[in-house]
């Protein structure tokens, strides 16, 4: 079975999101049959690498909000977060420009790491507060997760990866995704958003026992049962 989730790295309910999948799948029976993959999605991909507002100054302007409503915004979301266990400190998170990190989790992806990078580069920006949009600390993130950073940087400096990136946000467009975190459960079941473990788990079920019906094996005739008319045996009449 597969879970695809789309997400970007600077979207605070993806990281809320993602936990709480990750949550249900602890509880799905068949977790290990799960193939869990992430693709790319830019919230904003006009964003530019540096000199961006800070996230209260974008929210203000974004949606006309106050300072003190953008500031009890943010604090609600860090509070939801803290209930999983995550760290946010929004007041120091760098704005940026987040297809070279796209960039390098199709790289990472292509080492069979892409999972460990996603997580790496969640905590790298709502609790680590490091610059997303800059190479070189793209580079260390990579070798962090055990990958060659050498290799990593090469491949953001040559623009590689970039097909890759526009080729899940162009099914992003296909699939009618205008939000994230998107999750889409064997292409035929959808959850969009940071929804509770509880939903997750029901879908997880759904999918699972329409791609594994039972099997009744054995002549139906032919066995000992009990219906609602009463018992029987076979070979004998129902008493």
């Amino acid at each position: 079975m597969k879970v695809e989730i789309w997400s970007d790295f600077v979207c605070p309910f993806c990281y809320i999101g993602k936990r709480r999948f990750e949550a249900a799948l602890r509880q799905f029976p068949n977790r290990e049959a799960v193939e869990v993959v992430y693709r790319s999605f830019e919230l904003d991909p006009n964003a530019r690498r540096d000199g961006n507002p800070g996230v209260h100054d974008m929210l203000m302007a974004k949606y006309g909000m106050s300072r003190e409503q953008a500031v009890a915004n943010t604090n609600q979301i860090t509070r939801q977060a803290k209930e999983l266990g995550l760290d946010y400190y929004f007041d120091r998170t760098i704005q940026t420009n987040t297809f070279d990190a796209h960039r390098l989790a199709h790289f990472a992806a292509s080492k069979g790491r892409l999972v460990e990078m996603t997580e790496r580069l969640l905590k790298a920006h709502f609790t680590d507060t490091l610059h997303l949009g800059d190479i070189e600390t793209l580079a260390d993130l990579a070798a962090e997760i055990g990958l060659d950073r050498a290799e990593a940087l090469r491949a953001l400096k040559n623009g590689d990866y970039a097909d890759e990136v526009r080729a899940d946000e162009r099914e992003a467009g296909r699939l009618g995704v205008r939000g994230v975190p998107f999750f889409v459960i064997n292409r035929k079941y959808a959850v969009s958003g940071a929804q509770p473990s509880e939903v997750f788990l029901e879908a997880l079920r759904k999918a699972w026992e329409e791609e594994h019906p039972l099997q009744v094996i054995g002549d139906s005739d032919g066995g000992a049962v009990c219906t609602d008319d009463g018992c029987a045996v076979s070979g004998q009449e129902e008493r």
